[in-house]
């Protein structure tokens, strides 16, 4: 995950918490997010990085859309970041 840059990280969290998003949910809850538009130049090259990283799955729902599925590799590297975050920021 250390190679992963921030918006990367965040999208893999989003896939992970969506289950099966295709592009366009994905694309809404950034927005909702970061309070601004994200455009489709910046977020399906780095869902690309995360799915040639082996951490995302893209799959076709039909011959317009995508469906993303977090990898096991992706839940070990969440849980990984995840308790690395707990050394610094304990959970009550």
């Amino acid at each position: 995950m250390f190679d992963l840059t921030a918006f990367q990280r965040d999208l893999l969290y989003l896939i992970n918490g969506l289950g099966e998003p295709h592009g366009l949910a994905i694309k809404e809850e950034l927005e909702n997010y970061y309070e601004g538009e994200i455009h489709h130049g910046r977020l399906y090259p780095n869902l690309d990085t995360l799915v040639e990283k082996g951490l995302v799955e893209k799959g076709e729902v039909d011959r317009r859309t995508n469906k993303y599925t977090i990898t096991r590799r992706g839940k070990r590297e969440i849980e990984s970041r995840e308790e690395w975050e707990e050394q610094y920021i304990p959970r009550e």
